[in-house]
């Protein structure tokens, strides 16, 4: 792929009014005209170059959301105080009551509960269905559908989507394809693949440090700018603002975000391979054994590898448990939900981070109650923290058959 994302963070530098190594931070929530005029004109959306109210927008989220659209190569961009800010925002600007969803049946928890939870409320109807079938995708379109939405690699079971074929597909019956990409930044880019909108709960990987959350939307201009509209764009009305402090901070840790990556991958990439030779049940997209790995290889930006997330299923919950009790115990991570820290996390997502989706659903998908899903860290010494692990799972019965 021509597109490299990294350079394109690396083009687009953010210096403040005092030109410091890094951003200034607008400190205020209201902006001022030099006219009546200017002010009016604002309001009806000539905004270019002005500032009217923090809520629709700022120059410390102006300047994340250039540098982020930059990063995924669309014209526009809008950074919400949560990931889900930025899902939700989207779903509703885009849906009306009497309209449905086609989405992946493994999506993070909360997008899920949004869907089949709370939009039925407003009459907005999903339909669930197995991303990495392109037929059954496509036969789950009605007429009043009017977006799939998908993740790149899905939460939890890091299934691939297809995302140029569904990008077909969803041209093809004049939708829209929404694209969570908070699993694969800089390893993927779906608008380059033909997306039409791109989500990251910039919590995750993009900020890194685990001290704050926010999310974006990148997409086309007209479409960020219906948005963020004050008449009727959700993000203004519904005020999933993101403060200017946090915008400013996770600005900084995009100039890190590369080198993050290829770490992240590089070390989940050597426990896995380890870790399959001892006979674990793991799932990394970058192992061969793994369903999706030739999908993922004529997807990706192949620098960046093949992401930081695996699973290790240890078959039942309690067995999952004192796994991961043990590994925080010996220091080789933390019993925590979340992901893309510079530490290794982990969780059981079927009691967890996807705990929304009921018990039935989660056997359906194929979602095990003693999966661990690993947010592997930016450990310096790896083969200690695999040595680490291996040892865990066998003190637990996971490997039973080996010895420490």
């Amino acid at each position: 792929m021509s597109f490299n994302p990294a350079e394109q963070l690396e083009k687009n530098p953010e210096f403040g009014q005092f030109k410091g190594v890094n951003p200034s931070i607008s400190d205020s929530a209201t902006y001022t005209f030099k006219t009546a005029k200017e002010m009016m004109d604002t309001f009806e959306g000539k905004t270019e170059g002005k500032f009217l109210y923090s809520r629709h927008t700022s120059p410390s989220n102006m300047y994340l959301a250039n540098v982020l659209a930059a990063m995924e190569g669309t014209e526009a961009a809008n950074v919400t105080a949560s990931g889900m800010g930025a899902i939700s925002t989207t779903i509703l600007q885009i849906c009306e009551a009497g309209d449905h969803i086609v989405s992946s049946r493994t999506v993070y928890g909360g997008s899920y509960a949004i869907m089949k939870n709370y939009l039925p409320k407003l009459n907005i109807q999903t339909t669930f269905v197995n991303v990495t079938s392109l037929e059954k995708m496509e036969a789950a379109i009605q007429p009043n559908t009017k977006m799939l939405y998908v993740e790149v690699v899905s939460n939890p079971l890091l299934e691939v989507a297809n995302i140029p074929e569904l990008a077909k597909i969803a041209k093809k019956h004049n939708i829209l394809l929404v694209v969570d990409n908070t699993f694969s930044p800089l390893l993927m880019s779906p608008y380059q693949l033909g997306a039409d909108i791109v989500i990251h709960s910039l919590t995750k990987f993009i900020n890194g440090m685990n001290d704050t959350v926010g999310g974006v939307v990148c997409a086309s201009e007209t479409f960020i700018n219906a948005t963020k509209s004050v008449i009727d764009g959700a993000a203004m009305l519904i005020g999933s603002t993101m403060d200017s402090l946090r915008s400013a901070s996770i600005l900084k840790n995009t100039k890190t975000l590369a080198i993050r990556v290829q770490k992240h991958s590089e070390n989940a990439l050597y426990v896995s391979r380890k870790l399959e030779q001892e006979g674990a049940r793991i799932v990394y997209p970058g192992l061969a054994s793994h369903k999706d790995h030739k999908l993922f290889k004529t997807l990706h930006n192949p620098e960046f590898g093949f992401g930081g997330m695996i699973t290790i299923d240890a078959l039942t919950l309690p067995k999952a448990d004192k796994f991961m009790e043990l590994m925080q115990k010996k220091g080789l991570g933390d019993l925590a939900v979340s992901l893309g820290f510079y530490r290794t996390l982990f969780n059981a997502p079927g009691a967890g981070t996807s705990s929304e989706v009921p018990e039935d659903e989660q056997k359906k998908m194929g979602l095990s109650p003693g999966l661990v899903r690993f947010s592997m860290g930016l450990d310096h010494n790896i083969e200690k923290t695999y040595q680490g692990i291996r040892e865990c799972m066998i003190e637990v019965g996971i490997l039973e058959t080996l010895s420490v």
